[in-house]
């Protein structure tokens, strides 16, 4: 048995607790992460990286490593409901409806605006190795797969907390001493050990899973991230078909299959085997079933997302469905949100209550997607069913007649048609949500309010409006520099350091972000955008979105969020600056 000390431990190798790492990595903040598993997941499960993960990735060198291997947009950007996958019936294989979704067909142009990276497929089973990748070779022998939490004690005496960890394989223990800890867990050790309360419904429903290898090439209308089965006969089949890769569009090999196991053992590889050959109409299909996983749909929040020393992350601070794809990218933006925390204190340049922003930003966002999955969850098990006059008022025995209705050459199944088409396009709250997945911002924790209000957030979260008020994602805008095109993301390097950004005649807030930087010892960058500037706005489009004027700044995070502005000039501009980074990371005002 031996004692290591290290400044964070993190609980958990998943995508969050991996993130974290790698975040923390880049920070220069040493650590250690533990792992019960002895290697990453056997499971596709979440699948969908929304654009602000994308954009997290990017900044830490992580987004071609991710895209590589996932799709883009253009081979899975299409939500699909059809009755089946095949069949010889006039009512199997017949398309539904098909919409645009997450950045796919005349959503691009919106998403391309947003961000300077766009959404990935990429699921579990492929993106957790990638992490793993880069979290051991930034953090060498840091990362411990098949090491579990056996206990967890704080000692604020000592400004530490202890954890026993024990080596899976043989049983042999290590005590660790971090300053800090990340539960990245998934709350199945760390939660019960602190008694975190989970708020909310802890078990919706239960949901099946089966994973899969097939060839479903001739009968597989490639380009959907998911395909719902509404089947015309039996409502029993109804299911829901999802590409996993490697290979993306008809040629994939492997499949996910969420679909009823009523009265079939899960156990029994033959029975549902034959379900699944059931639900897709293919009696002889050639199969190699992988795994059959059946899981519980919560919607839990914990009540506090810091415990002392100890900050919940990902599934260990809240749970919800997967509609709308939030968990996992929730997951990984807190990491995000928190890593840059912990290296400001832990650097000596921020004081401890800059730890508190951390639940005072993250557990309103956890909540609102918790809400919003809920509703896009609810909504889609109801209001589908009802746009083709299905629902529990029509009887087993006509469901089949009101297919044949709504497929109907006839006045009366166009119409039917043309009103599930708007009922449909109510679905966009689910899979076009990119004012929910980048239009979030703090309204409280490490930022200066400026007195502003929000913008309005379309009330289906389809329309992403960008700002620079203190909270939110510092707008995306083109720029250049030496003929070089970056983003102004592009400003915020992968480690702790704040930029300002000002005008082409900012060389006050320039001299500022000196004076403020040497006075906190807080690394701040000055950039100025405009013309005879370091950065042209070749387009105009950071003009468009800065809200500030030509002589104001915007002082922007580690995270990319932006913490504090200037909307006009300020008599003392290093006065200014300096104030408000000290109110940020929770230092007395100079």
């Amino acid at each position: 048995m031996g004692t290591v000390e290290v400044p964070v431990l993190i609980v958990g190798g998943g995508g969050t607790g991996l993130s974290a790492s790698v975040f923390l990595s880049d920070h220069g903040v040493g650590h250690l992460l533990v792992e019960r598993r002895a290697d990453t997941s056997r499971l596709p499960k979440a699948h969908y990286l929304n654009q602000r993960t994308m954009e997290v990735f990017r900044q830490h060198g992580l987004a071609d490593d991710v895209s590589g291997p996932g799709a883009g947009p253009e081979q899975f950007g299409t939500v699909r409901w059809q009755t089946t996958l095949t069949g010889q019936g006039p009512l199997d294989g017949r398309v539904i409806h098909e919409m645009d979704g997450f950045g796919g067909g005349a959503l691009r142009e919106a998403y391309e605006a947003a961000g300077p990276v766009l959404p990935v497929k990429l699921p579990q089973l492929r993106l957790e190795p990638v992490l793993h990748r880069h979290a051991e070779q930034r953090n060498p022998g840091g990362i411990l797969f098949g090491h579990e939490l056996v206990s967890l004690a704080e000692d604020e005496d000592a400004g530490s907390v202890t954890a026993e960890i024990r080596a899976t394989g043989t049983g042999e223990t290590t005590t660790v001493r971090a300053r800090y800890v990340i539960a990245a867990d998934g709350g199945r050790t760390v939660g019960s050990a602190l008694g975190v309360r989970m708020e909310g419904l802890p078990a919706l429903f239960d949901a099946t899973t089966a994973y899969f290898s097939a060839d479903l090439s001739p009968w597989w209308n490639e380009g959907s991230i998911i395909t719902w089965f509404l089947n015309p006969y039996r409502p029993d089949l109804s299911s829901a078909l999802i590409e996993m890769g490697p290979t993306w569009g008809r040629h994939c090999e492997e499949w996910g299959l969420h679909l009823p196991l009523t009265g079939i053992d899960r156990t029994d590889e033959q029975a549902v085997t034959a379900r699944i050959r059931e639900v897709l109409g293919l009696p002889e299909l050639e199969l190699t079933l992988h795994e059959v996983t059946s899981w519980t749909v919560e919607a839990v929040l914990a009540e506090r997302y810091r415990y002392g020393r100890v900050f919940l992350a990902g599934d260990a601070a809240h749970r919800q469905p997967p509609a709308v794809g939030l968990g996992l990218n929730t997951g990984i933006q807190d990491a995000h949100n928190l890593a840059w925390k912990l290296a400001a204190v832990l650097s000596g340049s921020a004081g401890d209550s800059l730890l508190d922003a951390y639940e005072a930003e993250r557990l309103p966002v956890g909540r609102h997607n918790l809400g919003w999955a809920m509703s896009a969850a609810a909504h889609h098990q109801v209001v589908i069913d009802a746009a083709l006059g299905l629902g529990p008022h029509v009887p087993p025995e006509r469901r089949t007649q009101m297919f044949f209705g709504y497929f109907a050459a006839t006045p009366a199944g166009a119409a039917q048609r043309a009103r599930a088409a708007e009922i449909f396009a109510t679905h966009r709250g689910e899979c076009q949500a990119l004012g929910v997945e980048a239009g979030f911002g703090y309204e409280q924790g490490a930022v200066v309010p400026d007195g502003s209000r929000p913008p309005a957030r379309s009330p289906l979260g389809d329309v992403y409006r960008p700002t620079t008020r203190p909270g939110h994602l510092l707008p995306h805008a083109w720029i250049e520099r030496d003929g070089r095109r970056v983003s102004t993301h592009d400003l915020v390097g992968s480690g702790t350091g704040f930029v300002l950004i000002a005008g082409a005649d900012g060389a006050a807030w320039a001299e500022a972000a000196a004076l403020a930087a040497g006075k906190l010892s807080v690394p701040v960058t000055a950039v100025l955008i405009g013309e005879g500037a370091e950065y042209a706005d070749a387009d105009g489009a950071w003009q468009r979105l800065r809200e500030t004027g030509g002589a104001g700044a915007v002082l922007v995070r580690p995270d990319q969020h932006v913490a504090w502005r200037a909307t006009g000039t300020e008599a003392d501009p290093a006065g200014a600056l300096t104030e408000a980074l000290s109110l940020v990371l929770g230092h007395q005002v100079p």
